[in-house]
């Protein structure tokens, strides 16, 4: 007897064993699969479905199947929404590449001078936001304020009226205007600024600001109302991101295709919410 009888024969008992095992589970998918059909062809029948979607989803439940029997499934559309699956999205594959960051915390010999969420944000901004980002790096926080009602400092009825209340887009230099709110909000969820309750030293900045349209009709709309000063700034870790990422200095932007960024008249600055 050859070499690959023998192994042929030894390998009986496990080959009838998978045959067993797809044969149950092809039935069980297949009485799945008809009462499933069954269902959404009434459902069709009922609502004037198409009968090519009926195709459609028939197809991909083979598909499913089939990638579910051979235990491959293909990284385009491993998972039934076909978005890809991502494997280190597991409480194992979480903790192996958690243990490989500790690793590489190890390393005495490993530098690395640039954060690697830094390549991700710039991903994440748009145009405007970099321009507030410069704003912020080059002249520091800005002020912001909130309009509630009431006319004391502590009053237990009052009420946000207007919140966040800035000059930021027009300072910036932003085209759109009316996403600025939108802007702000992105930068803190990116960790890159945040939104402070203390305000600023310079008083004369929150007197143009309090002086801008939308900042007294809000009070006008209010009736007794006041406004609450806060203030806009990076955090260390936007300060770095800026440090890195962005030219901030005047002979980095003018040897920019466009030219240097436009800086805002702050008298005929636009307040924002």
């Amino acid at each position: 007897m050859t070499d690959e009888r023998r192994e042929l024969l030894r390998a009986t008992p496990a080959l009838a064993k998978i045959a067993a095992a797809a044969w149950w589970r092809g039935a069980q998918w297949t009485l799945d699969l008809s009462v499933r059909t069954g269902q959404r062809v009434v459902n069709a029948a009922r609502t004037g479905e198409s009968p090519a979607q009926l195709f459609q989803e028939a197809g991909a439940d083979v598909r499913t199947y089939a990638r579910s029997l051979l235990d491959d499934a293909g990284p385009e559309e491993a998972q039934s929404d076909g978005r890809p699956e991502d494997h280190d999205a597991t409480p194992a594959g979480l903790r192996r590449k958690g243990t490989e960051l500790l690793n590489r915390s190890a390393d005495v010999e490993l530098d690395e001078d640039i954060h690697p969420a830094y390549a991700r944000i710039l991903d994440e901004l748009a145009p405007d936001e970099g321009r507030i980002l410069r704003l912020l790096a080059t002249e520091g926080a800005q002020p912001a304020v909130d309009v509630r009602t009431g006319t004391f400092a502590i009053s237990l009825n009052s009420q946000l009226v207007a919140p966040g209340l800035t000059m930021i887009g027009a300072e910036a230099g932003c085209r759109h205007l009316d996403r600025v709110h939108a802007y702000l909000d992105n930068l803190n969820r990116l960790g890159l600024i945040w939104f402070s309750r203390e305000a600023l030293d310079d008083i004369q900045r929150y007197q143009v600001l309090e002086a801008q349209p939308e900042v007294i009709n809000s009070l006008r709309e209010a009736g007794r109302a006041r406004t609450v000063r806060r203030s806009i700034q990076l955090t260390p870790f936007g300060e770095d991101f800026c440090e890195v990422c962005l030219p901030l200095g005047t002979a980095e932007l003018d040897a920019l295709p466009g030219g240097a960024v436009p800086e805002a008249d702050p008298a005929d600055g636009e307040v924002t919410a």
